[in-house]
C-alpha cells in the first residue's frame, strides 16, 4: 500500500462540489417551510418610539411579524468557549435600543421569500436618534483584553533605555481599514421543530458540537434535543463559529409558529450585522545597533467593537514572537463605535500585526543598509519571549534561505527606482510569515463494513480546507485500504465531537483521534489490517467492526510553544502614471511540520495569499457618516481580487514533523499564509517607487 499522508491527494469533495449534489444550508428541502425577512435599524444610535407592523400583517402570506414588542422566548447563554459562545452578548430584539445601523429590529414570517420581503418594507418605524460615534478621533479608548479577559500588555526590561542607546531607530503608524468577510455562501439557517422541545437547525457552523450546545442552553433544551447539521460550508474565515442574532430569533421564531422556517440573509444585511475585521492603528518603534541587533522593541496598537459585544483584535500577539530584544513593550486599546460587532477574520490579529512589524522591519534594513533577509535571520528568536518557552519544531531560517533562494533575492538591485520593464517600475520585497499551531479535543468513529469499506463519522466539519480529504487519506493509510474504499462523513452533532474548524486547528486535532479510532476499531477484529478484519466480520455474523476514539492535547504545553512559519517573496509591476500596480511574482516558503496532503496544503496558502493581496490593495469598508451604514453592500462595491490580479504562486514546504505537537507530526496550515502578504507588497512597492506607503488598502491613488 502506498502511503498516502503527505502525497497530493484529489479532494474527496470536489466532485459533488462541481456538480452541485453537496447540499448547503438554505439548499435542504423540508415540506411545509416558510420563509423569514429581517427588518433592520436605519439609524446608528438611538430608540425606537414606535414600530408599526399592522400594514405588514396583513400583507399576502404573511404568518406573523415579531418585534421587540412580541419577541419569543430565548434565555440567555452562558456564552463562553467552554460551554457556548454567541456572537453578540446582546440577545436579539431584546428592547428598543439601537446600537449600530442594520441591528435586528423586527423578522416577517410569509409562505414565500417574496412575500415576507415584501412585507418587511411595509413596517413603519419612528425613531429618537442619537448622535452615533463612528471614527476614531470621537472614540473612548481603554485597555483592550483578551477574549479570555487578561490584559493585552506585556513589558520586559527598560525599553526606553533600549531605544536611547540604539543606533538605527524607526518609529513610524501603520494602519488597516475595516475589512468585510464576504463567503461565497451566504448566511442562512434553517430551523425545524418536532415538537416544542425537539430543534435540527441547518446552519453554516464552524463548530458544530458547539452550535448544539449554544442553541441548547438558548431554548432551555437538553444538548441531546439539538441537532445541527452541517456537512458543507461556502468559505467562513472566522464568521460562522457561532450563532448570530438572525439564527437565534429564526429558531425562537420557528418554535412559536411550530413551523419550519429558512432565513436567508442579503449581502447588504451581512455587511452590518454578520461581523468583520476591525480597522487598526498601530505604531511600531524598532532601536538595533550598528549590526542590525535588535535592542527595543515597542507595538502599540488601537482597534474597534460594537457595544453590542467585545473583540479585540489582537495585533500584538505575534511581537514576541518573531524577533529577540533585551527590551520590549507590547500594549493595546480597545474603544466602541456604534458599528456591527468585529469579529474572527483569517489570522484575527496575527494578519494587521504582521502588516506592521514586518513593515517597520523592512524600514529598519532600509536604515542600517542591511539585507531585510539578513536582519529576520540575525534576529529571530528561539523562544517565546512572553511564556519563556523555546518553540518546537521551528525552521523559520530555512524558509527564509529556500524563499530568497528561489525568488532569485540576491539578484534584486539594492537601490530604489533602479528597475523598469516596458514602463513600468519593477520591485521585490519580502515579510515574515507566521501563526500560533492550537489543538483542541476532537472524537471520532470508525465503522469497517462487510463491503469491504470503512465509514469515518465525526461532527468536525470541511469549510473548505480538505477535511474530507485528509480524513479519508489517514484513514485509508491506517486501514491500509484504498482511499476510495474510505467514506468521510463530516459536520452533523449527532456524529461524535470533533471540534472547531477555526484557529487552524480542525486538522491537526481530527487526525490524531481518526489514528486511534482506526487502531482501536482493528484491535477489536483481531487484525492488523482492514482486510483482515473484514475477513473476521464475515465469520462473526456481525454488521460491522466499529470503534469511537478521542485524542486532544496533553502537556506538551508546558514544555514548548508550537509556532508555524513562513516567507514570501514577491515583485510588482506599477505604471505610476494611472497608479496601476500588478502583482507578477509571488514565492512563499512555509514550515507547517509535516505536511498531510501536499496538494490541499498548497492550496490554504494560495488562496491565504489571494486573499492578502486583497487585504493590501482593495479591501476596504468605509461607514456613512450620517446615518453609520456601510457604505459598500454586495460583492460589486466590495473589491477583492479576481484571477486577473493575481499571479502564479509558488508555494514550497520545508521542516520536519512536529511530534512534540501531535503524533502526525503536522500544524495547521489554513491561516498562515495570509500573514505579511501585505508587508510584502508594500515593501516591493518601496523597493519600486522610493514611497514607503502605511496605510491599507494600497489604492491606485497612493501610488500616482
Amino acid at each position: 500500500m502506498n502511503k498516502l499522508i503527505g502525497s497530493g491527494i484529489n479532494r474527496k469533495d470536489g466532485r459533488a462540489k462541481v456538480t452541485g449534489t453537496a447540499t448547503y444550508a438554505a439548499e435542504h428541502q423540508i415540506p411545509g417551510l416558510v420563509y423569514g425577512y429581517l427588518i433592520t435599524a436605519s439609524i446608528a444610535h438611538g430608540q425606537i418610539t414606535n414600530i408599526d407592523t399592522q400594514t405588514a400583517e396583513q400583507a399576502a402570506g404573511v404568518i406573523a411579524v415579531f418585534t421587540h414588542n412580541n419577541v419569543p422566548q430565548i434565555f440567555k447563554p452562558t456564552n463562553n468557549f467552554m460551554a457556548s459562545k454567541i456572537y453578540e452578548a446582546r440577545l436579539p430584539l431584546a428592547d428598543n435600543q439601537i446600537h449600530y445601523a442594520g441591528q435586528i429590529i423586527g423578522l416577517v414570517v410569509a409562505e414565500t421569500f417574496e412575500q415576507a420581503r415584501h412585507a418587511a418594507h411595509l413596517v413603519q418605524v419612528e425613531y429618537a436618534p442619537q448622535k452615533p460615534v463612528l471614527e476614531a478621533k470621537d472614540a473612548t479608548f481603554q485597555q483592550a483584553l483578551t477574549m479570555f479577559g487578561e490584559e493585552i500588555k506585556f513589558e520586559k526590561g527598560d525599553f526606553a533605555t533600549g531605544m536611547r542607546d540604539a543606533t538605527g531607530k524607526i518609529e513610524a503608524t501603520y494602519t488597516t481599514s475595516t475589512e468585510l468577510h464576504a463567503p461565497m455562501e451566504p448566511h442562512a439557517i434553517i430551523a425545524h421543530w418536532q415538537d416544542a422541545d425537539t430543534l435540527t437547525v441547518y446552519e453554516p457552523s464552524q463548530w458544530v458540537a458547539g452550535s448544539q450546545r449554544t442553541y441548547a442552553e438558548i431554548f432551555g433544551l437538553a444538548t441531546e434535543k439539538v441537532r445541527t447539521i452541517t456537512p458543507f460550508i461556502g468559505g467562513a474565515f472566522g464568521c460562522k463559529a457561532f450563532p448570530w442574532p438572525h439564527g437565534i430569533l429564526c429558531a425562537a421564531a420557528a418554535r412559536k409558529l411550530q413551523r419550519p422556517l429558512k432565513l436567508a440573509l442579503s449581502r447588504r444585511q451581512m455587511t452590518a450585522n454578520t461581523g468583520h475585521r476591525s480597522e487598526t492603528e498601530q505604531t511600531i518603534r524598532l532601536g538595533a545597533n550598528a549590526a542590525g541587533s535588535l535592542m527595543a522593541i515597542e507595538h502599540t496598537a488601537q482597534s474597534f467593537t460594537s457595544p453590542v459585544d467585545t473583540f479585540a483584535e489582537h495585533c500584538t500577539s505575534i511581537t514576541p514572537v518573531m524577533y529577540a530584544a533585551p527590551n520590549l513593550r507590547i500594549d493595546q486599546e480597545l474603544a466602541q463605535l456604534n458599528i456591527g460587532t468585529s469579529t474572527f477574520m483569517r489570522a484575527p490579529g496575527e494578519n494587521p500585526g504582521m502588516w506592521a512589524l514586518e513593515s517597520a522591519m523592512d524600514e529598519l534594513a532600509w536604515e542600517l543598509k542591511i539585507d531585510p533577509v539578513e536582519l529576520r535571520l540575525k534576529n529571530q528568536t528561539k523562544e517565546h519571549q512572553k511564556q519563556g518557552l523555546p518553540f518546537s519544531a521551528k525552521h523559520f531560517a530555512e524558509c527564509l534561505q529556500l524563499g530568497a533562494e528561489q525568488f532569485g533575492w540576491q539578484e534584486r538591485p539594492q537601490q530604489v527606482r533602479s528597475l523598469t520593464r516596458d514602463g513600468k517600475l519593477i520591485g521585490s520585497g519580502m515579510a515574515a510569515s507566521t501563526f500560533p499551531s492550537l489543538r483542541g479535543s476532537a472524537s471520532v468513529k470508525v465503522r469497517l463494513l462487510a463491503d469491504g469499506t470503512a465509514e469515518i463519522l465525526t461532527s468536525g466539519n470541511d469549510m473548505g480546507t480538505g477535511t474530507y480529504t485528509v480524513v479519508a487519506a489517514t484513514a485509508a493509510e491506517a486501514l491500509g485500504l484504498p482511499v476510495e474504499k474510505v467514506q468521510v462523513e463530516l459536520g452533523d452533532s449527532l456524529l461524535p465531537d470533533g471540534g472547531i474548524a477555526g484557529g487552524s486547528m480542525m486538522t491537526v486535532s481530527l487526525l490524531p483521534a481518526v489514528m486511534k479510532a482506526c487502531e482501536e476499531v482493528l484491535k477489536i477484529a483481531k487484525a492488523t489490517t482492514a482486510q483482515e478484519a473484514f475477513a473476521t466480520l464475515h465469520q462473526s455474523g456481525e454488521a460491522a467492526w466499529e470503534a469511537t476514539a478521542s485524542a486532544g492535547p496533553g502537556g506538551e504545553g508546558k514544555q514548548w510553544v508550537f509556532q508555524s512559519w513562513g516567507a514570501h517573496f514577491c515583485e510588482v509591476a506599477i505604471d505610476e502614471e494611472i497608479g496601476r500596480l500588478q502583482v507578477t511574482r509571488w514565492v512563499s516558503v512555509m514550515n507547517i511540520g509535516r505536511v498531510i496532503n501536499a496538494k490541499t496544503a498548497a492550496s490554504q496558502i494560495r488562496g491565504a495569499v489571494t486573499m492578502g493581496i486583497g487585504h493590501a490593495l482593495m479591501e476596504e469598508c468605509h461607514f456613512d457618516p450620517n446615518i453609520g451604514y456601510p457604505v459598500v453592500y454586495d460583492l460589486a462595491t466590495y473589491h477583492f481580487p479576481t484571477h486577473a490580479d493575481i499571479p502564479r504562486i509558488q508555494v514550497t514546504f520545508v521542516g520536519e514533523p512536529d511530534l512534540n505537537f501531535n503524533p502526525l507530526g503536522g500544524r495547521g496550515v489554513g491561516e498562515i499564509g495570509i500573514t505579511g502578504v501585505s508587508a510584502a507588497i508594500a515593501n516591493a512597492i518601496y523597493h519600486a517607487t522610493g514611497k514607503r506607503i502605511r496605510d491599507l488598502p494600497i489604492t491606485p491613488e497612493k501610488l500616482l
